[in-house]
């Protein structure tokens, strides 16, 4: 599998466990302290060849992947579960398993283009109350789920219900992973 796509990951060792799995190139942030060239070099990349987010899913990946996508419009965004980023002393891309970096980059989701308007019919904050995404006893544990789900990863309450938006998740996608949950005991 080759991505034509920059992946940008945080450091050398993402660089490598992605190499290993795939034939792409990367941009290493180098952190979460993220440089105004590194920066530059992403929106040169968005420009020439496209562009897409593989952070560790925890809040320092969140944080880098808030930043990046905020800076360049239309970047695509891979997630991968805990789960399958879990290693001896941490979280993070590295620790994952090939077939699992190359799941996640088959389930590569894009955001809105910078100025559309969101699809009528969209998922509300109700629809998250009502499934109990939020303010729900399990809500956490049901939200890592439904991400999962859905390709969009594991945020808190109020970044589920962005991403949702973000990537236009449909009413039809949404109660489709909520049936697959119900079908699971969730």
């Amino acid at each position: 599998m080759t991505i034509r796509e920059m992946i940008v990951v945080e450091g050398k060792d993402d660089t490598a466990a992605i190499r290993r799995a795939v034939g792409a190139d990367t941009i290493e942030t180098g952190g979460s302290a993220v440089g105004e060239d590194v920066l530059k070099r992403i929106e040169l990349a968005q420009e020439r060849r496209g562009v897409i987010i593989f952070t560790d899913p925890d809040s320092p990946g969140e944080r880098i992947r808030k930043m990046v996508a905020e800076r360049v419009p239309g970047a695509k965004h891979a997630f991968l579960t805990r789960d399958e980023a879990r290693g001896r002393d941490g979280l993070g891309v590295e620790h994952a398993s090939d077939e699992a970096i190359r799941r996640a980059l088959e389930g590569v989701r894009s955001t809105e283009e910078a100025g559309e308007a969101v699809d009528a019919g969209a998922i509300e904050w109700g629809d998250l109350l009502d499934a109990g995404l939020i303010v729900h006893a399990d809500a956490a544990r049901r939200r890592e789920r439904m991400g999962e789900l859905l390709g969009i990863g594991y945020a808190n309450g109020k970044q589920f219900f962005k991403r949702c938006s973000m990537f236009r998740i449909t009413p039809a996608e949404f109660a489709a992973a909520l049936q697959q949950m119900k079908k699971e005991g969730l």
